[in-house]
């Protein structure tokens, strides 16, 4: 075969030619067939018999400037295959070749069935930080033999299941889409005993990965399941797309939703007690074009550490948190996107102020977590129990401190201003990218400057950043290319460490373990105050908090990365590159 540099984003008919796969005449033949009946002409010219999938196969990859690879007796490491976890290589046909390190470099090959695999190939760089080098198998189905082959012990017992489904009577006649499937046959298939297996299956392996949410997505010809493991969404091996009407229904009675109502979002909760300990799954659905689309979100308490001194906090940002959340009254602010962890922050601030001497009540939603000693209360807009109106009632209930779920209108914030005024210490969030957009966040919503300002007494933004796996830690020197998304040069960092996780069976190979927070936290002396006054822009705010020693989310996540608990990808990931 030429080189591939010749046969590089070629017209297929001439890579074909010239790998000697078919002649001129045959593709003037072809060519003036897709011109009268249109068509690929790849799959023309094995309709005519002249090529074989397997030809079309290398030439595709030869045109995208990919190898392609025999894999017929190919032997793999053990290494390699560690380095991609089974459910990653079944769902997307990645079978890994080779895997080897340089310098702190991660480096993997692959074989593919298809080059046109972004998702999977993003994710093997961006979130397992590896460089990877992709090679198409020459023959899709001796790939699929060997990821099976390989990976057979750990997907046995899905697979098990899998094969049950496609078997059991009450299942067949289901269709992935629609609204007219029989409500019996729709409990029926529900309480099908693969379904059943299937869910407690899917449910345990998510609580046993530490995963904080559940996907069930249908979709027009296929139907995925994912978990969301310290912040990244991983997927499962898939089962039956027209099983999809049954796996929503099944969760549905489980949570008490009505499975005849398929047209509806509907929301609900399940409770469980895996090995002693109470599991809450909040349950979202939400229908879609092709069905009905579920996630799951899993509250296990057991796997939640409510203290300040374990979320991240460093000694200097510890204290000045605690100084803020003593204080007799005003307002503190959390700030970040969702699943930035705010709620646990909150919850850890509260559960340090919990004592017989105090009273607290929440207004959330939803309630995430039961904390004894606290009043919690879930807000219910379909009855119009919103945030301000528990708030109001709140404050006929002499509380000292109040949690406030979410800022969201004017009302709202209104009312937790009064609260501060007339001595209670209020906590509350808002969704705004850093600390002091969340004091333009107040204003927008109708705050006038002066009632923020009497009131305000410190934010805390923040975002989480995946911690490397202390089981297989290692120290590297990261590459100049590396150093400058963080806007560093080799002589800014010379004499440090920095560290990456291999990858191992303790983190599914990701070379991560668990979550912390990175933080950014802004308190209001008299200067700054009298700025707010004088609507001074966010952009002043910050520049003036940071002259008075207010670290950003950037700085707070670089020294995670000096202390080797995070990496620069995971900073990078979650932080914005701040201006000079």
């Amino acid at each position: 075969m030429p080189p591939i540099d010749q046969l590089k984003d070629r017209p297929i008919g001439r890579v074909l030619t010239k790998m000697g796969k078919i002649t001129r005449d045959q593709l003037v033949e072809a060519l003036t067939f897709q011109k009268s009946k249109g068509g690929a002409l790849g799959r023309i010219l094995i309709d005519l018999g002249y090529i074989t999938e397997k030809d079309l196969n290398i030439a595709l990859a030869a045109q995208r400037g990919y190898e392609t690879v025999n894999l017929e007796g190919i032997k793999i490491s053990e290494q390699a295959i560690a380095a991609v976890s089974p459910s990653f290589a079944q769902t997307n046909k990645v079978l890994p070749l080779e895997y080897r390190e340089e310098g702190g470099v991660k480096r993997l090959t692959v074989a593919m069935a298809s080059h046109e695999n972004f998702r999977a190939l993003d994710d093997l760089t961006q979130l397992m930080g590896y460089k990877v080098t992709v090679k198409i198998a020459s023959d899709p189905e001796q790939l699929d033999k060997l990821i099976g082959k390989y990976y057979a012990t750990a997907a046995e017992g899905i697979s098990e299941i899998l094969g049950e489904l496609n078997n059991d009577d009450a299942l067949k006649g289901l269709k992935n889409r629609g609204e007219n499937i029989d409500l019996e046959s729709l409990k029926e298939a529900a309480d099908s005993n693969p379904v059943r297996k299937l869910i407690n299956l899917v449910l345990l392996q998510a609580i046993k990965d530490k995963a904080s949410d559940i996907h069930f997505e249908p979709f027009e010809n296929e139907f995925k399941m994912r978990y969301r493991i310290d912040g990244v969404l991983y997927e499962m091996m898939p089962p039956p797309a027209h099983i999809a009407p049954a796996i929503s229904s099944r969760i549905k009675v489980m949570a008490n939703l009505d499975i005849a109502e398929r047209r509806l979002p509907q929301d609900g909760r399940i409770e469980l007690t895996v090995n002693n300990q109470p599991i809450d799954l909040r349950v979202s659905v939400l229908p879609t074009m092709f069905g009905e689309s579920v996630v799951m979100r899993v509250l296990d308490r057991s796997n939640v550490q409510l203290d300040l001194d374990k979320i991240g906090l460093r000694d200097d940002e510890l204290a000045i948190v605690r100084q803020l959340i003593h204080k007799p009254n005003g307002i503190v602010i959390c700030t970040g996107p969702t699943g930035s962890g705010k709620t646990t922050t909150l919850y850890s601030a509260l559960r340090e102020l919990n004592d017989p001497s105090s009273k607290i009540i929440t207004a959330e939603d939803p309630v995430e977590y039961d904390i004894d000693g606290i009043i919690q209360c879930q807000v219910k807009p379909e009855i119009d129990l919103t945030f301000a109106r528990i708030l109001r009632s709140m404050l006929r209930q002499d509380p000292d401190i109040i949690l406030v779920g979410e800022i969201r209108d004017k009302e709202t914030a209104e009312i937790a201003v009064q609260a501060s005024l007339t001595g209670h210490l209020v906590f509350s969030t808002l969704h705004t990218n850093d600390a002091p957009s969340a004091i333009a966040r107040l204003l927008d919503l109708g705050l006038e400057p002066f009632l923020v300002t009497a009131t305000l007494e410190g934010i805390i933004a923040q975002r989480l950043v995946r911690r490397i796996c202390p089981n297989c830690k290692a120290e590297y020197m990261p590459t100049e290319e590396q150093l400058m998304e963080l806007n560093l040069k080799p002589e800014d960092v010379r004499g440090r460490h920095f560290f990456y996780g291999r990858g191992c069976d303790n983190c599914n190979n990701t070379g991560y373990r668990g979550r912390m927070g990175i933080f950014e936290i802004m308190t209001l002396d008299d200067d700054i105050r009298d700025m707010i006054i004088q609507h001074a822009s966010t952009q002043v705010l910050r520049a003036e908090a940071r002259k008075r020693g207010m670290r950003s989310l950037r700085q707070s996540g670089l020294l995670a990365i000096y202390d080797g608990v995070t990496t620069i990808e995971e900073v990078v990931r979650e932080t914005i590159m701040e201006e000079d």
